[in-house]
């Protein structure tokens, strides 16, 4: 094991065999449905979750207050490491930032460092896989640190939904209900920008708005750079492939991923999203 440990919430959604490769430590955020609450992950996978969504009458909530969950997995690694580091979904969409360091004061023992990511899905999951690689290869908690807050300042997320309805349901979005009603007869594309959800464009079908993505990340990229990108979908394999395809043929990569949106996130953007988190080094 590494002498600093990373750890991360559910929402970085690294895919699982990353997560095991890494060592990373994930605590799971919670989903309520009908009263019942599942680990995000653990007792609800993203196609259980996803075929469920697509007929209930009842829309799930979610709490990313996972103090418990981190204070398990601290305990679990005082005494084993010198120390560890969070990265944790930015402040601004939950409270898994607030846990952390709620959890970190009741632990003792165990130097914790807790990062407000500013961002989520796998534009947090790079930060985490590249906190991972420096710890691995012997880094000190400065040297994690730093590698998460440079990863922060270069990394990019944008993703296009179906509709606008489950984010403006759980006041994830905010814009005048004239701009509102617009965006709710098109294909949004949304980004994170400075922590926040920013709409960032629309279009009239699903082709269209997936060409947009695109064309972010070429105005976000340098040709001469290596390119890592994570392809992101909420259950829709098809639109996966056809994406994955259209960024191969027009950008080089160095890193390809693909990150299924985890049920805690889908719970607000609905299914069918797709995304891109990307960056250069």
């Amino acid at each position: 094991m590494p002498r600093i440990a990373v750890v991360t919430d559910s929402v970085a959604t690294v895919p699982p065999d990353l997560v095991k490769k890494h060592n990373i430590h994930v605590a799971p955020v919670h989903i309520i449905w009908d009263k019942v609450t599942y680990r995000d992950g653990v007792d609800l996978t993203p196609e259980q979750f996803y075929r469920r969504l697509r007929t209930a009458k009842v829309l799930p909530t979610t709490s990313s207050a996972v103090q418990g969950e981190y204070i398990q997995i601290f305990e679990g690694l005082r005494g084993k490491v010198d120390g560890a580091v969070v990265i944790a979904l930015t402040g601004a969409l939950g409270a898994s930032y607030t846990s952390a360091v709620n959890a970190k004061e009741l632990v003792e023992g165990l130097p914790v460092e807790v990062i407000d990511s500013r961002t989520a899905m796998m534009a947090q999951g790079f930060a985490v896989l590249a906190a991972a690689k420096v710890a691995a290869a012997g880094g000190t908690m400065s040297d994690v640190v730093q590698t998460v807050r440079n990863m922060m300042a270069k990394v990019h997320i944008y993703w296009a939904m179906d509709t606008l309805e489950y984010l403006r349901r759980g006041g994830r979005v905010s814009l005048p209900q004239a701009v509102l009603a617009g965006w709710l007869r098109v294909k949004p594309i949304m980004a994170i920008k400075d922590g926040k959800v920013s709409p960032e464009a629309k279009a009239v079908t699903k082709a269209r708005a997936i060409q947009k993505l695109l064309q972010f990340m070429t105005d976000n990229t340098s040709a001469g750079k290596p390119l890592h990108v994570a392809i992101m979908h909420g259950d829709v394999p098809d639109e996966l492939e056809h994406v994955k395809q259209a960024v191969t043929t027009r950008f080089q990569c160095a890193e390809l991923l693909v990150s299924e949106i985890t049920p805690v996130i889908g719970a607000h953007i609905g299914p069918g999203a797709v995304g891109l988190a990307f960056y250069n080094e």
